[in-house]
């Protein structure tokens, strides 16, 4: 499944981000920031199109040599970010939205933590261990 999986803030920094192998951390973090430049522009240019706002799956960002970028914006603007190994061809459009569905579900149960103060990096057991889930496991 997912390599990578970020969590972006309105202003552009991180709120969550966790990748497999541990290795190539740097370069997840690389390569998730370069993928808030194409964000930015599919956010602007659907804005300036009257599309139906209500659809926040950015799709494909980019695809490198070895990953798959693809976006995801919440109407309050925070940025979720998944990295798929480009070798897997049988995950689907439709199995990437599910897995930005879940993401977007267990945000928001973060957000509705009394005890969570919005901006913060996310710290919680849930969420961390529904993104292990959508994790490829490498060994």
């Amino acid at each position: 499944m997912a390599v990578c999986i970020a969590v972006i803030a309105k202003e552009n920094y991180p709120l969550y981000i966790r990748s497999v192998p541990t290795e190539d951390e740097l370069r997840f973090h690389y390569t998730v920031h370069t993928s808030l430049d194409v964000v930015e522009d599919k956010i602007s240019s659907v804005s300036k199109a009257l599309v139906d706002q209500r659809e926040l799956y950015l799709g494909l960002l980019y695809p490198t040599e070895d990953y798959k970028v693809y976006g995801y914006v919440t109407n309050s603007k925070v940025k979720f970010v998944i990295v798929v190994d480009s070798s897997n061809t049988a995950l689907r459009d439709n199995e990437i939205r599910s897995m930005f569905r879940k993401l977007h579900n267990s945000y928001t149960d973060v957000m509705c933590n009394p005890f969570y103060n919005p901006g913060d990096p996310i710290q919680s057991k849930a969420f961390d261990n529904m993104v292990s889930t959508m994790m490829v496991q490498v060994s």
